[in-house]
């Protein structure tokens, strides 16, 4: 999924959700408004890898919280 961070940091209220999927693998989605801008198209091992990779995406677009979902 090619996505613009910085076009995406410029939407109302962008947040993070880190959530688990049915493989038990944790991912992150970059949503704003009720659009998925972005995710991690990967599954991650643990909440804390994917909370890691969301701080590496968080350096371009900084205001968005992470939330559970």
């Amino acid at each position: 999924m090619e996505v613009n961070l910085l076009a995406a940091s410029k939407k109302p209220n962008p947040r993070f959700e880190v959530y688990q999927d049915a493989a038990n693998e944790w991912r992150w989605r970059l949503i704003s408004s009720s659009d998925i801008i972005a995710n991690s198209g990967e599954g991650y091992a643990s909440k804390g890898n994917a909370q890691r990779a969301i701080d590496s995406v968080k350096r371009v677009v900084p205001g968005a919280p992470i939330m559970d979902a």
